[in-house]
């Protein structure tokens, strides 16, 4: 199965949370109402050092993919 880099998740059980999930490495599940992030991963110490780095950008992205998708819904 092919999966889309990003996927759109929410849970009943946390009505405010919206979830992004990041389905290529590094694998990780953000959640937009704060942020919060989860690593889906485990890094060694060369890859902490990477992945410190582009965090930024992945949140950008991820935050972008959410914005496209809820307008695309508006247009509907």
């Amino acid at each position: 199965m092919e999966l889309p880099k990003y996927i759109l998740g929410d849970n009943t059980d946390l009505p405010n949370a919206i979830f992004v999930i990041h389905t290529e490495f590094p694998r990780f599940v953000i959640n937009l109402e704060d942020d919060e992030v989860e690593w889906l991963e485990e890094f060694d110490q060369h890859d902490e050092k990477e992945i410190e780095n582009e965090m930024e950008n992945l949140i950008q992205e991820a935050t972008a993919f959410y914005d496209r998708e809820v307008s695309r819904y508006d247009e509907k």
